[in-house]
């Protein structure tokens, strides 16, 4: 009768401690873990397409994740959207030419936002707004591209 409870206990201990992991690994998938703290400062990028991007996606230079996406608007006159990136503290030179691409991670990844350094000897401050942007590749735009020149290629 005791090894049975013993057991009972052990096995409950066991799903509970893999309900915790569980749990961890959500929030580092979902990126909830890593929702800024609010510190660094904000810049402001235009872009006419940005794909599947979201709140809290990485941005990055040179592959080191140098803040998140705050936030996503779209601006009813100029008929773009406007991402709002939230850069940590320790990052604070970045030049005033600054390139902003949105990139897929792999194939069929999650998108984020990748800078490229320009050669201005000024920096960006907070509030600043990243002139240089690339929008998304959209995947299927670019299959109904290549099938279009595809049937425009055999029909001539």
């Amino acid at each position: 009768m005791g090894t049975t409870r013993t057991t009972e206990i052990l096995v409950g201990a066991f799903m509970a401690a893999g309900f915790v992991a569980l749990f961890f690994l959500a929030m580092q998938v979902s990126n909830l873990s890593a929702a800024g703290n609010g510190e660094g400062y904000a810049l402001i990028a235009r872009f006419d397409n940005i794909g599947s991007l979201k709140v809290r996606a990485p941005v990055s230079m040179a592959g080191v994740r140098l803040g998140r996406v705050e936030s996503i608007a779209f601006d009813e006159v100029a008929y773009q959207a406007v991402v709002t990136l939230r850069i940590d503290a320790a990052y604070d030179q970045l030049p005033t030419d600054t390139f902003a691409n949105i990139y897929t991670a792999g194939l069929l990844g999650e998108q984020y936002v990748a800078l490229d350094p320009g050669g201005s000897p000024d920096f960006l401050g907070d509030g600043d707004q990243i002139e240089h942007t690339q929008s998304a590749l959209v995947l299927e735009r670019m299959i109904g591209q290549f099938l279009f020149n595809q049937a425009q290629g055999g029909s001539e």
